[in-house]
């Protein structure tokens, strides 16, 4: 493997700019062709991003300039045949999430990527979000003692009325499986990051904008493995105390037997040690890209493993438990039952 990651992208839709952008910002990639069959949005991404060159389609881009990553950031039901695609040509991909349309088509894609011997790894970027990661470091650091539980409340404020979501992203809109399926899985990946595995949850969804198919609101409740709960709370619609409510999308408890680490909307942490004041919790962090840059930490991250071996912390086949966890909520909100995994 050379020095410098040879990058090909597939897509050119609305978050792909953050993708783009990180690339270009990597000091050991090398943004070298992009393909999308949207011709206006492509030459739109290829005159921003200075990408060289440009494809109607994946296929001919992968055999015609031969990456060593193809970066997939298309719908969910293109990921297979992309995958299959870098797969025959032994290419490594990381993948956008949701990462197929269904758990089983998910198992598939795994399948393929392993049978062909290339990394796959999931464009799973929340736990890459500046708070969370320092989080994961107080509790390595033993700050918190023994964590307890967790709460989160998502409040983006971007699901009122018939026009929620179609200035941005409007397939929101058509998603028979919604709040869980494509926003509520950022929480189990990071609820793992921090307290580990699930044992058990319990689901309650509901529908609060009549204007889009699946569900926009619902609770959550985890039982993690060592005993730990946590508490996933959201809803689309209302928002919360933030200059740009996309920021951390909502606001964070994680408390342990030594006290209580708290995120505000905007993206500050508070340290509140048992039975005494809440101070200020201080961390570096930078207000670019895509919350917190986490986009750029992810690819660093897959590019570390890929050029050095470093340790992958989001590979296709751990993310399948995060898959698992969520058709465990969906069949306890659907039969009204805790479930055990």
């Amino acid at each position: 493997m050379t020095k410098s990651l040879r990058v090909a992208v597939a897509g050119s839709g609305y978050f792909s700019q953050f993708h783009y952008d990180a690339w270009r910002r990597i000091e050991t990639a090398t943004l070298i062709a992009l393909a999308s069959p949207d011709v206006e949005s492509a030459a739109a991404c290829a005159k921003t991003h200075a990408v060289p060159q440009v494809f109607p389609e994946v296929a001919e881009m992968l055999d015609r300039v031969a990456p060593d990553l193809l970066d997939i950031v298309t719908p969910p039901a293109t990921h297979l045949p992309l995958v299959r695609a870098a797969a025959e040509r032994g290419i490594a991909v990381v993948c956008q999430k949701p990462l197929a349309p269904t758990l089983a088509e998910a198992e598939t894609l795994v399948q393929v990527a392993e049978e062909a011997g290339i990394t796959l790894a999931v464009h799973e970027n929340f736990r890459f979000m500046p708070w969370f990661r320092h989080a994961a470091e107080l509790i390595r650091a033993g700050r918190l003692g023994k964590p307890h539980s967790i709460e989160f409340r998502l409040r983006p404020g971007d699901g009122q009325g018939p026009e929620a979501y179609l200035a941005r992203q409007p397939y929101f809109q058509k998603m028979e499986r919604f709040l869980i399926h494509e926003t509520g899985i950022h929480f189990v990946d990071s609820f793992r990051a921090l307290l580990g595995e699930v044992t058990a949850v319990s689901a309650r969804l509901r529908k609060l904008n009549p204007a889009i198919a699946g569900e926009d609101a619902g609770t959550v409740i985890f039982e993690f493995d060592g005993g730990a709960m946590g508490l996933f709370d959201g809803n689309r619609l209302n928002d919360h105390a933030a200059d740009d409510c996309r920021l951390t999308m909502g606001e964070m408890h994680l408390e342990g037997e030594r006290g209580v680490l708290r995120l505000d909307g905007f993206a500050r942490l508070w340290w509140k040690p048992h039975g005494q004041p809440e101070v200020p919790e201080l961390y570096d962090w930078h207000d670019r890209g895509f919350a917190g840059d986490c986009v750029l930490a992810l690819q660093q991250h897959v590019v570390d493993h890929l050029l050095r071996g470093t340790a992958l912390v989001n590979s296709g086949r751990d993310y399948l438990t995060n898959l698992r966890i969520e058709e465990a909520i969906y069949e306890s909100h659907e039969t009204g039952q805790r479930i055990e995994l």
